[in-house]
């Protein structure tokens, strides 16, 4: 469905978050904390996946969650941009 040329998801439905910051130790466990606490819900390992940079300075981390609310998102994504470490998140 589109409303005023944007798409509306419909929910629940499994949503994919890309995050990215420097490959530090343990950035991936980093961003899985951080899903927890802004969605209170457990992430496993199996809904993410990692890819390196080509010159494996920055880490890629992709994050697959089932969202119940466009609030959800919004609160996801609102916590992604105020966090420090992450450099980009789409």
């Amino acid at each position: 469905m589109i409303l005023e040329g944007k798409p509306v998801l419909e929910y629940p439905q499994a949503y994919t978050f890309k995050v990215m910051g420097k490959q530090e130790h343990g950035f991936r466990e980093y961003v899985r904390q951080l899903f927890h606490r802004v969605l209170a819900q457990e992430v496993s390992q199996d809904s993410m996946s990692e890819l390196p940079s080509k010159g494996a300075r920055y880490l890629s981390v992709s994050v697959t969650v089932v969202l119940i609310s466009e609030e959800q998102r919004a609160r996801v994504y609102e916590a992604l941009h105020k966090d420090r470490r992450i450099l980009y998140y789409l």
